[in-house]
């Protein structure tokens, strides 16, 4: 599985098109606090269900608040067969909203 940090996906945001999937697996609650515009909200502990949904993505990005519910989430999608699956760590939403980037 691919790993990059919360820095190289501010720098490919801009650039994303409908192919490409921002999944924040924060609670429900956390994400309407403020999350990546255009990032699609399913908490960690519920991406089975929806693991089918995301083979139509060339890549699907998956983070969190620090990182650690994001490699669950993404442990847990490669498990289901996805291979476009690209984990977010190296500080998550926390590191975001401290570097002042934009949030929805």
């Amino acid at each position: 599985m691919q790993t990059i940090s919360i820095d190289e996906l501010h720098d490919l945001v801009g650039g994303l098109d409908d192919n490409h999937l921002i999944l924040d697996v924060r609670s429900s609650a956390e994400f309407s606090e403020g999350h990546i515009e255009g990032a699609q909200n399913t908490p960690h502990e519920e991406v089975g269900a929806i693991a089918q949904d995301l083979k139509k993505y060339k890549t699907v990005y998956v983070h969190c608040k620090m990182g650690g519910r994001a490699k669950v989430a993404a442990d847990t999608l490669n498990a289901s067969g996805l291979d476009n699956i690209v984990c977010v760590g190296d500080g998550g939403m926390h590191r975001w909203t401290e570097m002042g980037w934009p949030t929805a």
